[in-house]
């Protein structure tokens, strides 16, 4: 059993770069901190970055320290930010997170309206399934389809996801993620398949009341480009939406050039 104390160390926490502002990046369901690898040189040239690995990742070496039961909601993935932010003794960091981290740092802000200065919430999502009036991007039979898919054959969905999510004009970032993905146990990936994708946290959105940008690509199959206009219309802190032309639900992977260049404009750089 990790102590909470030591959830930095299990969590691969790193440092690099210098400057007067520390950004904290957070990876999204399937990754590592290695899906950030084209943006590091960019951003820790300028300043002090810090990346991680959620405990669902396979790059975590500890497999107690996913305990499905524990998270089955995004509460306490936001615990656990908020244990490294404080671990780190960072203040007014700026929070880029990816997915499903995206309104993981939202709840984070909300528990602790100054841990963060900004969230820059990166193909974020409050709601996946589709309801009257809201377009999540899903049907219920879909998330069910996705589900039996991991259950029955985990290597021949990672396969297929990978290539679903990711631009498919990029096939190094489709095999990247795919090969991210497959690290993964397999009742690992469908416990936090279902944390995630039956998940609503639009009631979250107008408690956040720090800046927030948002960047969505041009297409993206997980997320609808209605999300983001509804995210921007709830949450109460200032917030901007960036489109990047690209496709698929990885820009800094597939985009990344374009990708900083948005952050570049959102940090005033």
């Amino acid at each position: 059993m990790v102590m909470r104390k030591d959830l930095g160390t299990a969590m691969n926490v790193r440092t690099m770069g210098s400057g007067k502002e520390t950004i904290v990046l957070a990876h999204g369901y399937g990754g590592d901190q290695s899906m950030w690898d084209k943006i590091l040189p960019y951003l820790a040239a300028r300043h002090r970055v810090v990346v991680f690995d959620w405990c669902f990742s396979g790059a975590v070496k500890d497999p107690t320290l996913y305990d499905p039961a524990r998270y089955s909601s995004y509460d306490a993935f936001a615990e656990d930010l908020i244990c490294i932010v404080d671990e780190m003794k960072l203040e007014s960091s700026i929070f880029v997170g990816h997915s499903m981290s995206g309104m993981i740092g939202c709840i984070a802000s909300v528990k602790r309206p100054h841990l963060f200065s900004r969230l820059v919430l990166v193909g974020a999502s409050p709601r996946f399934i589709n309801q009257e009036e809201y377009e999540g991007g899903f049907e219920m039979s879909q998330i069910e389809h996705l589900f039996s898919s991991i259950e029955s054959n985990f290597e021949e969905w990672a396969s297929s996801f990978a290539s679903l999510v990711v631009d498919a004009t990029d096939p190094l970032s489709i095999h990247k993620f795919e090969n991210c993905l497959k690290t993964m146990r397999p009742d690992v990936a469908l416990s936090l398949a279902k944390t995630v994708f039956l998940s609503d946290y639009r009631d979250i959105l107008d408690k956040v009341v720090i800046p927030c940008d948002i960047i969505q690509t041009r297409n993206d199959v997980v997320v609808p480009s209605s999300v983001p206009e509804c995210m921007q219309s709830k949450i109460k802190g200032k917030c901007e939406v960036y489109i990047i032309d690209t496709e698929g639900h990885f820009p800094q992977l597939t985009a990344h050039v374009q990708f900083v260049e948005v952050l570049d404009r959102i940090l005033g750089c």
